[in-house]
C-alpha cells in the first residue's frame, strides 16, 4: 500500500511536513477563530468586558469536557494507527466504533452532571452574580450539542490516523471559517450576545459530526465505521484508557489549575483580572495551537512507525517536532512582545483590562519557546506506551510544579506571583522532560515496548 510505504520508508522530515502541516493549518485557523471569538464577545456594548470574563469562568468546564473529549479521540486513533501499521484493518475499524461510543457515554455524562449542577459549579470557577448568569447562557447550549461534538472530534482525528491529514484539516478549517462568520451574525445582528457565540460555535461542530461521519460510512474511507462495532468491548476499552489517560489528566490538571487561578485572580483584582488572564490565555493559545496540531501529526508518524517495529524512526520524528516548535514558538513570543498592545486590544476597549493584561502578558507568556518540548515529550511518551512516565510528565507543569508556587507566589508577590507562577513552572517542567527524552535516547539497547509502563 502507497501509504504504508510513505510512513514506513520516507524521510521523516516529508512525512513531518505531510502529516503535521494540515493539523497545523487546522490548529492554526481553530486558535484564530477562538481569538476573534472572544473579541467578538469582548466587545459587545455595554458589557464586553464581563463577557470576556465570563468567559474565562466557564474555561475550567471547557477544559474538562476537552479532558474526556481528547482523551479517548488520541486513545482510540492512536490504536487505531498502530493497527493500520500492522496492516490489521479489522481491528482498527473496532478500534473506531469503540471510540465513537465511549466518546458518546462521555457526552451523555456530561451533560446530566452540569446541566443538573451548572450554576453551583460556574460560582465554584470564580464566577460571580454579574458574570455567572453570562457564562451560564453560554454553557447551556455547548453542552447540550457535546454529543455531537465528542464523537465528531474523535472522527475527525480518526481521518488523521487513517492517512488523510488533508481530508480532517479542511473538515476543520470549513468548520472555523464558517464559526468566524455565523458568531457576529448571531451575536450582534440578532442580538443573542454572549449566547450567540455558543450557538455558532454549536453549528460548526455539528457540520464537522455529520461530514466525518459521512465519510467513514458512505465515503472513500479505508476502514469503516459499522453499528456493529459501536459497542463497549472491554479488551478495546482497556486499550484506549491506557494511552488516553495521560491527555485526560493533563486537561483535568488544567482545569483546576484554571479554577484556582480565577478565585486567586478574583481575590486579587475582581472579575477584570479573570478577563485580562482569559486574553493573554488566548494569546497564547493562538501561538501553541500549532505547536498540538504538529503533536498530531508527530504522533500518527510515531505511533504507525511503533506497529511496523521501526523505533529509531520514531525517536527522529520527536527530536525533528521538537526543533520546529522551538523555532516556531520562540518567533511567536518575540511577535507577542512586540505587539502586546494590538493583541490586547482584539479583546476589549476597557483601558483598566488592557493595563493589566499588558502588565501580565510580558511575565505570564516568556517560557512560551519552552512549553513546545514538555508538550511533545509528553505525547512521545504517551504514544510508545510509558503510560506512568507519560502521566507523570503531564501533571508536572500543571499540578506537581505550578500548585505549590501559585499557592505561595501571591501571597509574596501580590498579582505579579500570579502571572510568574506558570513560567516558574514552565522552566522546571522543561528540565524534567529534557532528562527524561535524554536517558530515553541514551536506551537505545531496549527498544520501545508498548506493553512496559516503566517510569
Amino acid at each position: 500500500m502507497k501509504k504504508e510505504l510513505n510512513l514506513k520508508e520516507d524521510k521523516i522530515t516529508s512525512l513531518l511536513i505531510k502529516y503535521s502541516i494540515p493539523s497545523i493549518i487546522a490548529m492554526l485557523v481553530t486558535s484564530l477563530y477562538n481569538t476573534i471569538d472572544r473579541a467578538f464577545v469582548g466587545s459587545i456594548e455595554g458589557g464586553g468586558a464581563e463577557a470576556l470574563s465570563a468567559l474565562g469562568v466557564a474555561m475550567p468546564l471547557f477544559t474538562i469536557i476537552g479532558a474526556f473529549c481528547v482523551a479517548i479521540a488520541i486513545g482510540g486513533n492512536t490504536n487505531i494507527s498502530i493497527k493500520l501499521g500492522e496492516d490489521n484493518k479489522d481491528l482498527a475499524e473496532k478500534y473506531l466504533g469503540t471510540t465513537v461510543f465511549l466518546e458518546i457515554l462521555a457526552a451523555i455524562f456530561i451533560i446530566v452532571i452540569n446541566i443538573t449542577f451548572l450554576e453551583q459549579i460556574l460560582y465554584f470557577f470564580g464566577g460571580s452574580d454579574l458574570t455567572v448568569p453570562l457564562a451560564k447562557d453560554y454553557m447551556i447550549i455547548i453542552l447540550l450539542f457535546s454529543i455531537l461534538n465528542l464523537p465528531g472530534f474523535a472522527l475527525n482525528g480518526a481521518i488523521r490516523s487513517e492517512g488523510n491529514p488533508k481530508l480532517a484539516a479542511n473538515m476543520m478549517v470549513l468548520g472555523c471559517i464558517l464559526n468566524m462568520i455565523l458568531d457576529p451574525i448571531f451575536i450582534f445582528i440578532f442580538d443573542l450576545k454572549i449566547a450567540g457565540a455558543a450557538i455558532g460555535t454549536v453549528i460548526c461542530q455539528v457540520l464537522i459530526f455529520l461530514w466525518s461521519s459521512y465519510y467513514f460510512t458512505f465515503g472513500k474511507s479505508k476502514i469503516k465505521l459499522k453499528l456493529s462495532n459501536i459497542k463497549f468491548d472491554k479488551r478495546l476499552v482497556k486499550d484506549i484508557i491506557k494511552i488516553g489517560i495521560t491527555p485526560f489528566l493533563m486537561e483535568i490538571a488544567t482545569g483546576f489549575i484554571f479554577v484556582l487561578t480565577n478565585k486567586i485572580l478574583k481575590s486579587y483584582g475582581g472579575d477584570l483580572a479573570i478577563g485580562a488572564m482569559t486574553a493573554i490565555t488566548s494569546i497564547g493559545l493562538l501561538f501553541l495551537m500549532p505547536v498540538y496540531g504538529l503533536s498530531q501529526g508527530m504522533q500518527t508518524i510515531i505511533a504507525y512507525n511503533i506497529g511496523a517495529k521501526l523505533y529509531n524512526r520514531a525517536k527522529k520524528a520527536l527530536y525533528l517536532a521538537i526543533i520546529f516548535a522551538t523555532g516556531f514558538l520562540s518567533l511567536g513570543l518575540i511577535t507577542i512582545l512586540n505587539f502586546k498592545e494590538f493583541f490586547i486590544g482584539l479583546f476589549s476597549d476597557d483601558v483598566a483590562l488592557i493595563n493589566l493584561a499588558k502588565y501580565g502578558i510580558s511575565i505570564n507568556l516568556i517560557t512560551l519557546p519552552t512549553i513546545g518540548i514538555v508538550i511533545l515529550g509528553t505525547v512521545y511518551f504517551q504514544t510508545i506506551g510509558y503510560s506512568k512516565r507519560a502521566i507523570f510528565l503531564s501533571l508536572t507543569r500543571s499540578v506537581i510544579y505550578l500548585l505549590p508556587i501559585l499557592y505561595f507566589m501571591p501571597k509574596i508577590f501580590n498579582i505579579f506571583g500570579i502571572f510568574a507562577s506558570q513560567p516558574l513552572a514552565d522552566i522546571l517542567a522543561l528540565l524534567t522532560v529534557v532528562s527524561m527524552i535524554i536517558k530515553d535516547r541514551k536506551n537505545n539497547s531496549n527498544p520501545i515496548n508498548l506493553n512496559k509502563n516503566n517510569i
